[in-house]
């Protein structure tokens, strides 16, 4: 699997270029011929089997492809419990990033993007590799010269495809996932062209096609394959352009373009004819947007996910998100299955219950609490609280402009007391963004009491600690963290 010389003798280590959940990636410098490349530094010893696993799937197939639209893994070293993954050094940044900061951008731009991300797809497909995480963090330009080529890079949750339709499990980024894996269906390739359309999509106007303030309903919406060309954004794209859109976000995977196909369409093949020169000032201004987004939403995953890792706790994953963080959060394979079904059950009540404040929505707040709840919160001044007008007061009074980007629970601990009663202690993490557009944080302790009626859990007490970080708080994430 590895290579036989150690990476130590071979490589010198320079600069930081990212940080993930499970590794780091540094500048590498190869000793004889001061060539560069980009080193993935893995710690084996804190990864499970199953993670090994994944390594070792991303690696073999990363070995196996060879395209000028590929990040190419070049050699896998192992020294003691370090893995080493040297990757060619890609210096242009995210792609999407590069086109906000021009000049000129047309349609025509798109087809030329689009074309390389298919040929890129269409070669994994030809060798049986299904990339299962198709998104903007993922495509790359090898430099910063104009025209530099589109890469492809991360298959850390790339499969090899069997003959026949196989359900590979629930695994990619919630924007991007195909009806046919939110469903739990047998899939194949066509999960990325579906991938690859949401993209197009996002490349004309700067914007995805499916978004919601809830993961769920958006979940809802990608199944039924509903999305729209409002105007007048979409007034100046051409018919060819959304005739391919169209032929990509085909619910039915039988009847969904192949990348074959897709780069044979007309919109593609005869781009330089067909596809508008028209600059698209207003897809970069609204691209810029949705690009402070989701490297926000990147940037508070990879925490949580570090947080998890090192966590002996039990964690899950957030059953609500709002449109930015639906689009964001990576779905990693779900490997979990040795914690009780009561503790998944108070795990994902306490979820529910934040989404809810998150959302305003006091009727669904109210049923997931007794009517005699008690609470004890700093805004009550050290006395505990029972009922729910005290919560009424709070979910009347929080300004329509109060917009929280993410809520989350860090670290869950869940304790079961008995056979009908549970506590949840956990930070909940909340992530706003102000009017100038600057992101702000605020983790605060809380713990709930659970009771269970009538096979229901309903929250009996809450309690939440007068300590977060990041101060100052405004009125509004009061209003949302009094609950």
């Amino acid at each position: 699997m590895s290579e036989p010389h150690p990476f130590s003798s071979q490589y010198k280590l320079d600069k930081d270029l990212g940080k993930g959940a499970f590794s780091v990636v540094k500048k590498a410098i190869q000793k004889p011929n001061k060539h560069e490349y980009a080193v993935k530094i893995i710690n084996t010893r804190k990864l499970t089997s199953r993670d090994l696993q994944k390594h070792e799937r991303e690696a073999r197939i990363c070995r196996m492809l060879q395209h000028e639209n590929i990040v190419q893994l070049h050699h896998v070293f192992q020294e003691d419990h370090v893995r080493y993954m040297i990757f060619d050094l890609i210096t242009g940044g995210e792609l999407f990033d590069d086109i906000v900061a021009r000049e000129f951008y047309s349609e025509k731009d798109a087809s030329k993007c689009i074309q390389q991300i298919l040929e890129s797809v269409k070669y994994c497909h030809d060798r049986r590799i299904i990339h299962r995480d198709l998104k903007p963090e993922n495509l790359l330009l090898a430099s910063k010269t104009p025209g530099a080529s589109v890469k492809l890079a991360d298959f850390g949750l790339a499969v090899e495809a069997m003959d026949a339709r196989h359900y590979y499990g629930f695994a990619g980024t919630p924007g991007y996932l195909s009806p046919e894996v939110l469903n739990k269906q047998p899939y194949s390739y066509t999960v990325d062209i579906w991938a690859c359309g949401v993209v197009l999509y996002i490349l004309l106007v700067g914007y995805p096609p499916f978004w919601d303030d809830n993961q769920q309903r958006m979940f809802n919406v990608i199944k039924k394959g509903k999305f729209e060309y409002p105007s007048p954004e979409w007034d100046t794209v051409t018919a060819d352009a959304k005739d391919l859109i169209n032929k990509m976000l085909v619910v039915d995977q039988a009847k969904r373009i192949s990348a074959k196909d897709a780069l044979d369409h007309t919109w593609i093949k005869n781009c330089d004819r067909v596809a508008s020169m028209v600059h698209r000032q207003e897809t970069i201004v609204v691209l810029r947007k949705f690009n402070a987004r989701r490297k926000l939403k990147a940037a508070v995953h990879t925490a949580l996910l570090v947080t998890k890792r090192s966590s002996t706790f039990f964690s899950a994953k957030p059953s609500g998100q709002d449109k930015s963080a639906a689009t964001m959060e990576t779905v990693q394979e779900d490997d979990s299955g040795s914690h009780t079904a009561e503790e998944k059950e108070i795990v994902q009540a306490t979820q529910r219950l934040i989404n809810s404040i998150a959302d305003k929505d006091y009727n669904e707040y109210s049923k997931l609490c007794t009517e005699d709840m008690t609470c004890f919160v700093p805004e009550a001044c050290a006395q505990l609280v029972t009922g729910m007008e005290f919560h009424k007061f709070y979910f009347d009074h929080l300004p329509a402009s109060t917009s929280a980007v993410q809520q989350s629970m860090i670290t869950p601990k869940v304790q079961m007391l008995g056979d009908s009663g549970a506590y949840c202690a956990y930070i909940r993490l909340i992530q706003t963004m102000d009017k100038e557009g600057v992101a702000h944080s605020v983790t605060i302790p809380e713990t709930r009491i659970w009771q269970k009626f009538g096979g229901d859990w309903r929250c009996v007490h809450s309690h939440r600690s007068s300590g977060g970080s990041n101060p100052p708080r405004s009125p509004d994430q009061s209003g949302q963290t009094g609950q």
